[in-house]
C-alpha cells in the first residue's frame, strides 16, 4: 500500500494534520515509508501535464463561480453539479483566471468494480468539463490523483463508495493521459452513524485518535476494522 499526502489545497492543508495521521499509522502498526510522495511537491509534473492538454487544445480557461454553475443549473452547488461548458464556447483569457477545465466528450466509460460489479458511466452527463486546477491555483483532487496513480505505478484503489462517481471520468482523463490500462477500483460501504449520515472528522465523530485516547489497543481497533 502506497501512503501518499494529497494537500493538494493548499488551503484546507496542515502540517499538523500530516503528524497526526503519520502517529495514527504507527500506533497501529503500519510503517511509512521514510520519504513520502506529497502532491504538495508535484506542482511542476502537474504543469507539465497541464501543458501537454493545453497544446492538444483540451483544457480551456474558466471563470465561473460555483455561484454562476447554480445558478446556470437552476439547484444547490455539489461535486457533482454539472458544467454546462460555458466558457468553452466563451474563450476566456487564460491570463484572467488560473482556473482550467478538461474536456469531456459524450460517451460512455464501463468498468467492473471489485465490490458492486459492472458500472456504467458517462462523464459529459455526470459533471460535464471538470476543474483540473480552481480559481486560487490549486490543483484538484480529481486531477492530481489521475496523474498520481499513473506515475506512482497504482494499480488499485480500494475508497469509499461516496467516490464512486468519479471513476469514470478519471478513467477517461488517464487515458487521455496516455495510460492505457486503468488500475482496478473498488468502491466500500461507507461507516455511518445510527441516523444514516456518515462518519465526519469535522463534526467531531470519534477517529483513531480518540479510540486510542479511550484505553482502546491497536490490535482491537484492527479487529473491529476487519469483522466489519
Amino acid at each position: 500500500m502506497l501512503l501518499r499526502i494529497e494537500d493538494h489545497d493548499r488551503t484546507r492543508c496542515r502540517p499538523e494534520y500530516e503528524t497526526a495521521l503519520r502517529e495514527d499509522l504507527a500506533w497501529l502498526g503500519f510503517a511509512a515509508d521514510s520519504e513520502l510522495p506529497r502532491q504538495s511537491d508535484r506542482g511542476a509534473r502537474y504543469a507539465e501535464v497541464l501543458t501537454m492538454l493545453e497544446s492538444r487544445g483540451l483544457v480551456y480557461a474558466c471563470d465561473c463561480s460555483r455561484k454562476d454553475i447554480a445558478a446556470e443549473s437552476g439547484d444547490v452547488f455539489n461535486e457533482e453539479t454539472r458544467y454546462s461548458g460555458r466558457c468553452r464556447t466563451h474563450r476566456v483569457d487564460p491570463a484572467s483566471t488560473p482556473a482550467r477545465r478538461v474536456v469531456m466528450e459524450p460517451g460512455v466509460e464501463r468498468f467492473v468494480d471489485l465490490a458492486l460489479g459492472a458500472q456504467s458511466q458517462a462523464p459529459a452527463e455526470q459533471c460535464g468539463d471538470f476543474l483540473i486546477r480552481d480559481r486560487l491555483g490549486n490543483w484538484t483532487y480529481q486531477f492530481a490523483v489521475v496523474v498520481d496513480d499513473m506515475d506512482q505505478g497504482v494499480n488499485l484503489v480500494v475508497r469509499g463508495e461516496d467516490l464512486l462517481a468519479s471513476t469514470g471520468r478519471q478513467i477517461r482523463l488517464a487515458r487521455m493521459l496516455g495510460r492505457t490500462a486503468p488500475p482496478a477500483f473498488l468502491h466500500h460501504a461507507l461507516i455511518r452513524k445510527p441516523g444514516g449520515a456518515k462518519l465526519s472528522k469535522s463534526d467531531g465523530d470519534t477517529g483513531v485518535r480518540e479510540l486510542r485516547a479511550a484505553g482502546i489497543s491497536a490490535a482491537d481497533v484492527i479487529a473491529l476494522a476487519t469483522a466489519s
